[in-house]
């Protein structure tokens, strides 16, 4: 308990050093940078710029929404990063999710730890510490890792330091980029896993990279019969000489779905396995249907 306070008492304390412009920090190197530098400070939300390096695009609403309940009833368990910009000033280096949740919960202030650097050094930290802590899909981790060589003058080697990754794991990522746009986008929209995608690598032809594509949606195909087709196609044999035998529905399968769509006044869709296992999908056509299904639903 005593620990606890200490630290919010030196939080305060750096709170309202950073409020004083006589002792304004920007370097470093000035007097009393080390007190600041590294260090939790309680920080406006509203002197707080968003990061334009943040890797992650999508932020999911609903996600964002239970996150800010979490952060009214117990507050900001991990503290953001943020660069001093100036006087009371500061940019996001990571913790973006935090930041906008705590505005939707209301808060007018956030802890953080308070880093200096210049846009070089910005846009590193903040795609690393991206890449490390947040739950990336397979194509924006690929991207990053690209930005990394490209705007920060990295090799594979180095940058697999940085993240503390194999530099073949590195490797893997960066060849999802040279899929088809529209199979990146299944990635992204986790219609696809990063094994489909790293098995329709090689395939060079695009409109036969977006033939396997399709055959995986409509057959539901797995991870082992994309790659077992990849190989019969490298060998000569056409995609089309070669589907996988279909699964058979069920009865209960087929009943299920008349039930289903009814129920819910769109089409649903299950797709089943040869091991039993499958996949329900529900159609909606706009925002407000979808709140009425998850209406019904509850």
């Amino acid at each position: 308990m005593a620990k606890a306070t200490k630290k919010q008492a030196l939080g305060r304390g750096l709170s309202a050093l950073l409020k004083d412009p006589k002792s304004d920090i920007s370097t470093a190197k000035d007097k009393g940078a080390d007190k600041v530098i590294g260090n939790i400070a309680e920080i406006e939300l509203s002197s707080i710029e968003v990061n334009p390096f943040q890797p992650r695009t999508f932020f999911n609403e609903e996600a964002l929404k239970e996150l800010s309940a979490s952060i009214k009833e117990l507050g900001i368990i991990q503290p953001i990063t943020v660069r001093k910009l100036g006087f009371n000033s500061y940019q996001l280096v990571s913790g973006e999710r935090r930041f906008r949740a705590s505005k939707l919960a209301g808060l007018s202030q956030i802890p953080a730890y308070i880093r200096i650097a210049n846009d070089q050094e910005m846009l590193e930290m903040a795609l690393v510490e991206n890449i490390q802590r947040q739950d990336l899909d397979a194509i924006e981790v690929a991207l990053s890792y690209q930005r990394l060589i490209e705007e920060c003058n990295l090799t594979q080697d180095q940058m697999s330091d940085r993240v503390g990754k194999k530099r073949s794991t590195v490797t893997n990522y960066l060849r999802l980029l040279k899929l088809d746009p529209i199979v990146q986008t299944g990635i992204r929209d986790g219609i696809l896993s990063m094994g489909h995608g790293r098995a329709l690598i090689n395939i060079e032809d695009d409109e036969v990279q977006l033939e396997f594509y399709e055959l995986i949606l409509k057959d539901g195909l797995s991870v082992r019969q994309v790659e077992e087709l990849v190989k019969n196609y490298k060998e000569g044999i056409l995609p089309s000489k070669n589907r996988p035998d279909k699964v058979a529905v069920p009865e209960y399968i087929s009943k299920a779905t008349k039930t289903l769509s009814e129920h819910f006044g769109n089409k649903v869709d299950i797709k089943i396995a040869k091991n039993g296992k499958g996949k329900l999908v529900i159609n909606f056509h706009s925002e407000a249907d979808l709140e009425r299904i998850k209406n019904l639903i509850q």
